[in-house]
């Protein structure tokens, strides 16, 4: 394959989207566009790019999944000591991004993240598989590892030292909620006549909708 994708192009027919079909909330809006998510069947509906500004202003990509939605915002979970949780740390404005290519359909969502309480972020924890506990306890996320031979040793010692009874909540790990400031809706369209609404939260606190050009 050449490097030259100029080329490459398909049409967006997968539907319009009109200020008609929009919700008064935007997050009323994003779990009607995440149920259909779901059931046309996509393997990853609550895949997110989650990018961040390091303390060099250096921006940054990664895929986390979301883990809980309310009107306080997008939650998801991850190691304290990770280079996402750093760059929360010197900069807490993050987008998401929703990639539901097969629906020709994209959200954006930008805003401030800030811990959950440990509360919160216990509740979860405890509901997790017991292997992804251990594993959240192996893992020191994001710093090098000489071979992944290491990390499996490390679960063996885990697996052995947590034999009995429910594995604690670690202390360097929990959960963050993006408190979202504005949410893009964007529908492919023919031709690339796009159609893409985005809510800005007001001063009041409520929400206002504009139509933007594709």
């Amino acid at each position: 394959m050449s490097g030259n994708f100029e080329s490459y192009r398909r049409e967006y027919t997968a539907g319009g989207l009109t200020a008609d079909d929009l919700c008064e909330s935007p997050i009323t809006q994003f779990e009607r566009w995440l149920e259909q998510a779901v059931n046309a069947g996509l393997s990853d509906p609550t895949a997110m790019a989650l990018s961040t500004i390091d303390d060099k202003g250096r921006p940054w990509q990664r895929i986390v999944l979301l883990k809980g939605l309310s009107d306080d915002g997008f939650v998801f979970y991850t190691n304290f000591g990770s280079d996402k949780a750093k760059a929360i740390d010197a900069n807490d404005k993050v987008s998401l991004l929703f990639p539901w290519n097969e629906l020709d359909r994209q959200v954006i969502v930008g805003g401030a993240a800030k811990r959950m309480s440990l509360a919160e972020s216990a509740t979860y924890f405890l509901s997790r598989p017991r292997e992804s506990q251990i594993a959240a306890w192996a893992s020191r996320q994001s710093r090098p590892i000489a071979k992944r031979a290491l990390l499996e040793k490390e679960v063996r010692k885990l697996r052995s030292k947590f034999a009995e009874g429910e594995v604690p909540v670690p202390d360097f790990w929990g959960g963050y909620r993006i408190d979202p400031e504005r949410i893009e809706f964007w529908q492919g369209g023919e031709h690339r006549l796009h159609d893409r609404f985005r809510y800005e939260r007001s001063s009041a606190g409520g929400w206002q909708v504009e139509q933007l050009q594709p």
